[in-house]
């Protein structure tokens, strides 16, 4: 690992995809000042790949521009040497992978990342046109948390032909294909409604443990999220009103999801006043145990 990028000293990998990897930095001060910052670069083996470092570029620049609690800030951009990267906030509590969530916490998980793709969908341009922005990747793999129970989606400047490119002639997936809407799976025109699905399927494992979809393999996996062949025995592990909710927004059918993630977020607010209060000081708490462990 290189010890450097910028004026940004390199302190561990905190992550590698197939196109780019993260870094935690520290960025240095007069006076001993110090912050953590985290740093995405593409992957060495594509660095002078044109289209890779343009498409780098335009996603620093639009995310730039996006200021959300829910989102994951992007500080700057740079390059050193000819390899790109991008300067991110950094989360100190990790992602949400392979995590079960006592059902109150998922919920107000779930509410806090609507409001942030809300925000992310009504986004507009200096012109005040809609930018028509879609997230495209929604998973626990990209919602980081930190110990004072911050809730931040991240890698929202991910494109269409990024997302997909995880899918191989021969049906193998590499990427995170398992919280893709059949529309996104299919090629097919996305909508702010296909945030839903991969949002829903998170809500879903979040509180089981498992996906509500199966199959052999990956293939016969998205062929029932394409129909929406729910796996009824996972959804009943959710309370009635919780697994109305995840059956709406897994629905095949983008139009017979919720109407927008503000209508989702109404519902699930609503369910979450009939149960224990909690928020930010409780997830904290719960982010600071696991860390502890």
């Amino acid at each position: 690992m290189r010890r450097s990028l910028g004026p940004y000293e390199l302190v561990r990998v905190l992550g590698r995809g197939g196109m780019a990897e993260v870094y935690l930095a520290r960025s240095h001060g007069a006076s001993g000042f110090s912050r953590e910052v985290a740093i995405k670069a593409l992957a060495p083996e594509l660095v002078g790949h044109a289209d890779l470092e343009r498409a780098l570029i335009r996603e620093a620049t639009l995310a730039g521009k996006l200021r959300h609690r829910n989102l994951v800030a992007v500080l700057g951009l740079g390059v050193d040497d000819g390899l790109y990267y991008v300067v991110l906030e950094y989360l100190d509590g990790g992602d949400l992978s392979d995590v079960v969530l006592p059902e109150p916490l998922a919920l107000h998980v779930i509410s806090e990342l609507a409001l942030g793709l809300q925000y992310l969908h009504d986004a507009r341009g200096e012109r005040g046109l809609p930018l028509g922005l879609v997230h495209r990747d929604v998973g626990p793999g990209n919602v980081l948390v930190s110990r004072t129970g911050d809730v931040k989606l991240a890698d929202f400047g991910i494109t269409k032909a990024t997302a997909l490119a995880d899918l191989t002639a021969a049906g193998a997936v590499r990427g995170t294909y398992a919280y893709m809407s059949p529309e996104q799976l299919g090629g097919e025109p996305l909508s702010a409604a296909s945030d839903q699905f991969g949002l829903a399927v998170m809500l879903v494992e979040l509180v089981t443990g498992a996906r509500p979809f199966a199959g052999d393999t990956p293939a016969a996996v998205m062929d029932a999220m394409r129909s929406g062949a729910i796996l009824d025995s996972v959804v009943a592990r959710l309370a009635p009103d919780v697994a109305e909710v995840a059956r709406t927004a897994l629905a095949p059918d983008p139009k017979a999801r919720f109407s927008s993630m503000d209508e989702l977020r109404t519902t699930l607010d609503e369910i979450r006043r009939t149960r224990l209060p909690v928020g930010a000081s409780e997830l904290g708490a719960w982010v600071r145990s696991r860390r502890a462990c």
